[in-house]
């Protein structure tokens, strides 16, 4: 199971009603963060999730509502007496752009700070994966790939009867090992399990216009969250943006499960977004949610559920 909280889903600056970006993957216990916009902190503290929980942070690009919530963390974290590293994954200039943050103001954490600058790259960590991939955003600016391992088959209990097999530390003999011998027989783990299960795959584009790139990585996500800033090309004018149509028909291109429109302009209320939006969607066959803050889409295995934490409160 994996929880996408979108603790900011509007863009450029804050508002009333929603937080500049920032997304938070609960995943095991440990929490993920991809962006963090100015007021990240509260908006992790209103959906009780601690930062000390966070070990990973990937920034897509240095335009300032997709970063300046990182100095809040650190400060918070440093309160709370923190020992463990933190690392700050994000393009080209990260490490000048953490450097400067680090350097303002009497502070400096008691801990740790590891600064990883990534172009395209592929990052392993135990049951999951993020891959980083350029998108066209004007500046240096990275998507990202969230993608659990594949899991083994389920094991197949007419297959275990047949090569005389039981429960127990002899099955995890096998899983650990790929492969025993029985009887002068050699049982592969393949040889007693059904087709191995596909990890979920979340991709958060970051900001970025129209981009063939983000459809490659995006191919059959279980969620594909796509900024979507503009309900039309008018809108938009010469900015590097998507609109919410450029976005479905990526969706759609690359067979996603779920389509997740992120990054509102505020000039558009939430009502008149989502009305257009999903009309939108809806006419080219796309299957979409525009989330709000503190909304949640729980994934599993071929299912998603989105909640508000908002109205669990109330």
């Amino acid at each position: 199971m994996l929880e996408v909280f979108f603790l900011g889903t509007g863009g450029i600056m804050p508002t009333r009603e929603r937080n500049v970006p920032s997304i938070a993957l609960r995943y095991r216990g440990e929490i993920v963060l991809f962006d963090a916009g100015e007021c990240t902190m509260r908006q992790m503290n209103t959906a009780k999730l601690s930062p000390m929980r966070v070990d990973k942070i990937f920034i897509t690009h240095f335009h300032g509502d997709h970063y300046l919530g990182i100095p809040a963390l650190i400060q918070t974290m440093n309160l709370w007496n923190r020992e463990k590293p933190l690392h700050i994954f994000g393009p080209k200039y990260t490490f000048q752009f953490v450097q400067n943050l680090l350097n303002s103001g009497f502070f400096r954490p008691g801990f740790d700070i590891h600064v990883h600058e990534l172009g395209e790259t592929r990052l392993k960590f135990g049951d999951y994966e993020v891959w980083s991939f350029k998108v066209e955003h004007g500046i240096p600016a990275l998507g990202y790939v969230f993608k659990e391992k594949d899991r083994r088959g389920k094991f197949l209990k007419e297959k275990l009867v047949e090569y005389g097999l039981s429960e127990g530390p002899i099955l995890g003999k096998l899983e650990k090992e790929g492969q025993i011998e029985r009887n002068g027989r050699i049982i592969r783990l393949e040889d007693v399990t059904g087709p191995r299960r596909k990890g979920l795959k979340v991709v958060y584009t970051g900001d970025t216009k129209p981009c063939e790139r983000v459809r490659l990585f995006a191919e059959r996500a279980d969620l594909l969250i796509h900024e979507a800033t503009y309900l039309n090309p008018k809108d938009r004018g010469e900015s590097y943006h998507s609109t919410v149509e450029e976005a479905c028909e990526t969706a759609k291109r690359a067979k996603v499960k779920l389509l997740a429109l992120f990054h509102r302009a505020f000039r558009y209320s939430y009502r008149e977004y989502v009305e257009e939006a999903l009309q939108i969607c809806e006419g080219l066959g796309v299957n979409a949610v525009v989330p709000k803050d503190f909304d949640v889409i729980t994934l599993k295995s071929g299912t998603w559920e989105l909640k508000s934490i908002l109205e669990e409160k109330q």
